[in-house]
């Protein structure tokens, strides 16, 4: 079995490709970083450090690359021979391989017409479904109802925390314990793609909408409430109790958005959460505050982390989460210079205030009960700075 993974970065060797090459599959990374697809060349193998209680070694074997910028037709034919294409490129690189793919694609349809299935790993609602849209952009009506019949777009869910680091060794990539691969069996075709520890689901939305209001709202939280009281990592701002606080009070709430809009078990879902601040505390991993909370315009959007549970929330219980309100007015105060995203919105802010700015990137008219919570909140840590 090939794979043909676009991503040679620390979450596609530390996650992705490394599942895939404990499935058995021979990985293909595809990569524009020179050094690394000439290390992966000549090695064929790389480390990966597990950073749990103990420290685990694992060396993933088997592997190859080629860079998209200079073997472009090597990617298609190896596109071409694939099983299963995969990405964790990130978001905004999706239209920029779609090219590539399709091109791959073409050139299979006329030698093969065998199950493929492409899932893009990123962190995104419905990413692969936007890989596919890029993608059967550039082909024909005749080439994308063969690839409709061959092609099977699985969207799926990832989870692990792969944080920035530097290590001796260009390809050793260092991971935490926990990992969670959901992938929609919707649009299979065919067998399902066998890859170890992952989960297939038939219906994608619950583990979505439990990672995004879970990990990614803890995390969110644990970032701008540290960068308030000058923490540099989410280890160090989750040490202090206030923060954990605040953060254990958001996942609560938006938690008991979760279990009655999808039916988690109370306890179950208690114990995700758990597992969740476990996490963010690792001693042995560093997450960099400013890492996790740049863009903050992205994340104060309606449809993620922080105001999409805060509004269901009030949707469905008739008051203001008072923990999420508090991640919102920290977000608002996230002003680092060196974020663009951070700088646009502090000028909003001082421009039209903070009606004003929940109006323009959260979609919050000014008499949503949410909007006075996140005023209350950004009061409070306005008096509290000085």
């Amino acid at each position: 079995m090939q794979a043909v993974h676009f991503g040679a970065g620390n979450i596609g060797r530390g996650f992705i490709g490394s599942l895939l090459a404990a499935s058995g599959y021979k990985v293909v990374f595809v990569d524009v970083n020179e050094q690394i697809v000439r290390l992966l060349k000549e090695r064929g193998e790389y480390r990966v450090i597990v950073a749990g209680e103990q420290r685990e070694e694992q060396w993933v074997r088997g592997v190859s690359a080629l860079n998209s910028q200079t073997e472009r037709e090597q990617v298609i034919a190896a596109i071409a021979a694939a099983d299963l294409v995969t990405t964790a490129v990130g978001p905004h690189i999706l239209p920029a391989i779609a090219p590539l793919v399709a091109d791959g694609l073409k050139q299979r349809l006329g030698v093969q017409q065998t199950p493929l299935h492409v899932i893009a790993c990123e962190n995104m609602i419905g990413g692969t479904e936007t890989l596919k849209q890029y993608v059967f952009a550039h082909l024909s009506e005749a080439e994308q109802q063969l690839a409709g019949e061959s092609v099977g777009f699985l969207n799926c869910a990832v989870d692990r925390i792969v944080p920035n680091q530097t290590n001796d060794d260009p390809l050793a990539v260092t991971v935490e314990p926990f990992f969670e691969w959901a992938i929609e069996t919707r649009n299979v075709i065919g067998a399902v793609p066998p890859i170890q520890g992952a989960h297939f689901v038939a219906d994608l939305g619950p583990y979505i909408e439990r990672k995004l209001f879970t990990v990614n709202t803890g995390h969110a939280l644990a970032a701008y409430l540290g960068y308030l009281k000058g923490c540099e990592t989410v280890q160090e701002a989750m040490k202090d109790s206030a923060i954990r606080a605040g953060v254990e009070q958001a996942l609560s709430e938006s938690g008991a958005v979760l279990v009655k809009k999808h039916g988690w078990k109370a306890d179950e879902h208690r114990a995700y959460i758990e597992t969740t601040i476990g996490r963010f505390m690792n001693p042995a991993l560093s997450d960099d505050i400013i890492r996790v909370a740049r863009s903050p315009i992205r994340k104060l959007g309606p449809n993620d982390r922080l105001v999409a549970p805060a509004v269901q929330y009030c949707a469905l219980f008739g008051n203001a989460p008072q923990g999420l309100a508090k991640g919102i007015a920290a977000l608002l105060r996230f002003d680092d210079a060196r974020d663009a995203e951070a700088a646009a919105l502090q000028q909003t802010i001082a421009q039209h205030g903070i009606e004003g700015a929940l109006r323009q990137y959260a979609g919050l008219e000014s008499g949503h009960p949410l909007v006075a919570a996140v005023k209350d909140e950004y009061g409070r840590m306005e008096k509290n700075k000085n």
